[in-house]
């Protein structure tokens, strides 16, 4: 049986092991996301979590930074992934397919609020996951930059540039403020709110660029 691997109960050994590190990850998640944040996160705390021996933990993981940072991976794919789908779906206008990406995001961090507390905490300070965080606002930037020139038939320059930064830092931010209790709005409000800025501003970044005649 050389290069295959054995089924028990009908799963075979890569079924087996993907599930394991499913539930390593929620293990994961579920300590990230705790007010202890990332000091939370060990081996051992992950293994009690999820309820695996050590050896499993390191069937899927060099150390605790890897499972944190496969963690964080996963959550910003899965809101990637559901937010483009969301936006994609909705009718052809720019207002339509903004709120359907903007309630997609809201619905995710209120759906399971750990989503929120992992991507907009302030307990994660180390150096791995600061450096994560920072590629996944380019990565949220890139795909607003991407459905606005797709949709406009536009190229990008530094206006664009500038006001998707602007628009992602900024949700960021009211998202965050709003999790912590300093935005009181209940979510429907909050993305209508910010459907109309991000509008607002991405409305301004696309106004001709051609010098005024004289």
């Amino acid at each position: 049986m050389s290069g295959q691997t054995r089924a028990y109960g009908g799963v075979d050994g890569d079924e087996r092991r993907a599930r394991r590190r499913e539930r390593l990850i929620e293990a994961g998640l579920d300590l990230l996301s705790s007010e202890q944040g990332e000091a939370a996160l060990t081996v051992r705390s992950v293994c009690a979590r999820s309820g695996l021996a050590a050896r499993y933990f390191y069937e899927s993981f060099g150390d605790r930074t890897e499972l944190a940072l496969a963690v964080y991976d996963h959550v910003v794919g899965e809101i990637a992934t559901t937010t483009a789908a969301a936006v994609a779906a909705g009718p052809r206008d720019a207002r339509a397919r903004t709120r359907a990406g903007l309630a997609n995001i809201v619905r995710v961090i209120v759906d399971d609020p750990r989503r929120g507390r992992l991507l907009f905490s302030t307990a994660f300070l180390s150096a791995p996951l600061a450096r994560r965080r920072l590629e996944s606002g380019q990565l949220f930037c890139g795909l607003l930059a991407g459905h606005t020139k797709a949709f406009f038939g536009v190229v990008g320059d530094g206006r664009l540039d500038l006001a998707t930064q602007f628009a992602v830092g900024g949700l960021a931010q009211a998202l965050t403020a709003w999790l912590h209790g300093h935005l009181e709005l209940d979510p429907e409000p909050l993305v209508d709110h910010c459907t109309d800025l991000f509008v607002a501003l991405m409305s301004q970044a696309l106004v001709s660029r051609e010098p005024p005649e004289r």
